[in-house]
């Protein structure tokens, strides 16, 4: 049954004057009645089928949006302007082929649910748009960390829901943690909303880890300069990452302020051992208690020293920001936490990461393509060895595709395109070897089984043992559907019991 403001309702059909009166305000949050009513219904008889098998989750997020051409949906039959310098090879998957970029992953596909049919109606970098349940947001604005009416992230209501669970307890490995850095904090911009608390509130933002060392080489870029390190493309195996700061000050805490705050926690930790827990712990603020809980545990820390693993490990997953995050996040979810966001983000030019209006292939073939190919299937293989990976959900998308013809600009590049593109997931009950959806024969739209981010984030929360009409409130008490309109898909459903 749908919730209202906490309360079930007793009947599928039977409204009471007080869940009347909370309907009036669904307009107001992108909801219409008809919605509302339908997925109220839906709830009504809930599929059981892999409810809660995913005890944790690895989101990963490539900001900036990989072609679906190069990647997960090549077309060798279209033409060259459409399918460009890249072709396809065959996979583990009979009759699936994948762009011939990714050879590793290629060889893993039978344990993945590849969807080619996402789509949706905002071609632009709107990353709080694919991982909320936010109806629709402004193509004009881009979102702010401490935008506060906002919809929460899909990691921010999986660590709300489970504080109510768990009536207010830590965890002694945070519950929603981000990596590596704020996201865009790396860009000539300024950091970017999307995996935050929204109007959940502050409280609920990642946990988020920081990484400052300089990358080892330097990678081709959209400007074409050769001077760009990014770590993306190279670190050294001795940098390390930190816990970061939050994206924005809390309410009320001046910089002056929040930089003493900082400061006494650093002196804390040159005392550790001799400091007693007592009950002024309870008073501190969401980043004091974080740190409070790194300062009387080495769990975390621990979990993040990926120096700790084996260099035959560490070079499995490629010594690269994004292998070693991604060895983090395994050793996050081995360690008790609960959903680890990894971005591959921007870093230095404000439209780098896989945002290839400019020099897409060399950027592709040099960069991009392989880093992601070593890492993401080094990541599905470790955790399938480690037992890890029927219980642990991993997604892998973006904020939406590339535009199906190759424009002139230097080097080569493809637009921002949303009607049509793919993303992949793997473990945690999901369907193994399996694609769902398809395309026309350039790739530029849905012909099949059309899924909407939102259905993505439906789908994790199912097997992640929350039901997606499950609701939670906004500042002004009104219920909200975490997954917004999203529907579970059982195409992504692993269907043998």
């Amino acid at each position: 049954m749908l919730p209202l403001l906490g309360r079930r309702c007793t009947s599928a059909n039977a409204f009471n004057r007080r869940e009347a009166l909370n309907l009036g305000g669904l307009g107001l949050l992108g909801l219409s009645l008809d919605t509302f009513l339908r997925l109220k219904a839906a709830s009504a008889a809930p599929t059981t089928a892999r409810f809660g098998q995913a005890k944790a989750c690895i989101l990963i997020h490539l900001f900036g949006a990989p072609p679906q051409h190069e990647t997960f949906d090549p077309k060798p039959n279209a033409p060259a302007e459409v399918q460009g310098e890249l072709g396809a090879i065959a996979s583990s998957m009979a009759g699936v082929a994948l762009g011939e970029g990714l050879p590793r992953v290629a060889q893993i596909a039978d344990r993945l649910a590849i969807v080619r049919s996402l789509t949706h109606a905002l071609p632009f970098h709107g990353v709080h748009y694919t991982i909320s349940g936010i109806p629709t947001i402004s193509p004009t604005v881009e979102a702010d960390p401490s935008d506060r009416s906002l919809w929460p992230s899909i990691g921010s209501v999986v660590d709300y829901l489970d504080e109510q669970q768990s009536n207010g307890l830590t965890a002694a490995v945070p519950r929603n943690i981000g990596l590596p850095y704020v996201l865009y904090s790396k860009a000539n911009f300024r950091p970017l909303g999307g995996p935050y608390g929204g109007f959940l509130g502050s409280r609920y933002d990642p946990v988020w880890t920081e990484f400052s060392a300089r990358g080892t080489r330097a990678v081709p870029n959209p400007t074409a300069q050769p001077d760009v390190y990014d770590p993306f493309g190279g670190i050294a195996p001795t940098d390390r990452f930190d816990l970061a700061g939050p994206a924005s000050l809390p309410e009320g805490v001046d910089a002056a302020r929040y930089a003493l705050r900082r400061a006494l926690l650093a002196q804390f930790d040159t005392a550790r051992r001799g400091l007693d827990a007592d009950a002024r712990v309870a008073a501190y603020d969401r980043y004091q208690s974080v740190a409070w809980e790194l300062l009387t545990s080495s769990k975390l820390g621990e979990a993040l020293d990926v120096a700790r693993e084996p260099d035959s490990v560490r070079d499995r997953y490629g010594m690269t920001l994004f292998g070693q995050s991604a060895l983090a996040a395994r050793r996050l979810i081995e360690s008790g936490g609960r959903f680890v966001t990894l971005f591959w983000d921007a870093y230095d030019d404000a439209t780098a990461g896989w945002d290839t209006h400019f020099h897409h292939y060399a950027r592709l073939k040099e960069f991009l393509l392989p880093g992601f190919d070593q890492t993401f299937s080094a990541l599905i293989l470790d955790l399938e060895d480690r037992g890890l990976l029927d219980e642990t959900l991993v997604i892998c998308t973006s904020e939406h595709g590339r535009t199906p013809r190759i424009t002139d600009r230097p080097g080569g590049g493809r637009e921002h395109w949303s009607r049509a593109y793919s993303s992949v997931l793997a473990g945690g009950g999901t369907a193994r070897g399996t694609v769902v959806g398809r395309t026309d024969n350039i790739g530029g739209d849905v012909t099949s089984t059309p899924i909407s981010p939102k259905d993505i984030l439906a789908t994790a929360f199912h097997l992640l043992g929350i039901d997606p009409h499950t609701t939670v409130p906004d500042p002004l008490g009104r219920p909200v559907a975490v997954a917004g309109d999203g529907r579970l898909r059982m195409e992504l459903i692993d269907g043998e019991l």
